[in-house]
């Protein structure tokens, strides 16, 4: 499960893929098989959320992973690899980056 928290031992990535509105649904569609297929099954996978732009122009990819270590495992599994260069591929450019959570409001 995500959890969104300051407190939690884990390391988030965000991946933005710009993709042209035709290409969306199918770079979607990549990060989502990946996840099942793939990534869910590696040590230290946590969660995976995919989130697309109402213009068609992105996805974003926000997924946590317990170790930075553990996500550098992901990079160097070759299955992993074939399916995020298939996304890459169908993308205009793509920005993974890795992030702590530092503040969180609820607006409780």
């Amino acid at each position: 499960m995500t959890v969104i928290a300051t407190d939690q031992e884990v390391v988030t990535l965000v991946n933005v893929f710009t993709v042209t509105p035709d290409r969306q649904q199918q770079v979607i569609d990549e990060l989502v098989e990946a996840t099942r297929s793939v990534m869910r099954r590696l040590p230290g996978y946590v969660s995976a959320n995919i989130h697309r732009s109402l213009d068609g122009s992105r996805v974003v990819n926000y997924a946590q992973w317990r170790r930075q270590e553990d996500f550098q495992g992901m990079l160097r599994d070759p299955v992993a690899t074939e399916h995020r260069n298939r996304a890459a591929q169908l993308a205009i450019s793509v920005e993974p980056h890795l992030y702590d959570v530092v503040f969180i409001d609820r607006g409780e």
